[in-house]
């Protein structure tokens, strides 16, 4: 099974969140992070107050996870959804959308504790890792 790991979810790893943790050590060798996401890791990392830490615990992540590119496929499947959505005047969020066309063009569950931004997205398979 492939997981897709939305920045919340990383942030919680990040973070030393035992939960979390736990799962990243369950599914290694199938842990995914979009492109978007890591540039959303990059600018936590990056911030002027950021502790100089940041920067070596993102590069450590980067060691257990894939990260996925966003391809002219990805942007088909994000602007298919988006123009759904639209059409139903449903929100769609840029970047969660981004994470979710990543998702559902390559079959894998997006893991988030953020499952609200996600909810309109038709046929993605949502798990949350930080509720027992």
């Amino acid at each position: 099974m492939s997981f897709l790991i939305d920045t919340d979810i990383c942030s919680a790893h990040l973070k030393g969140n035992a939960r979390v943790t736990n799962r990243f050590l369950q599914y290694t060798g199938g842990l995914y992070i979009s492109v978007v996401t890591l540039g959303e890791l990059f600018t936590w990392a990056l911030r002027a107050a950021a502790p100089p830490n940041r920067l070596q615990a993102l590069s450590d992540l980067l060691s257990d996870v894939v990260v996925m590119d966003a391809t002219p496929d990805v942007a088909r499947v994000f602007g298919t959804v988006r123009a759904d959505l639209f059409d139903k005047g449903l929100p769609a969020p840029d970047m969660d959308l981004l994470i979710a066309a990543t998702a559902l063009l390559h079959g894998m569950t997006l893991v988030t504790h953020n499952t609200a931004d996600y909810v309109n997205v038709p046929n993605l398979h949502v798990v949350d890792w930080m509720v027992p």
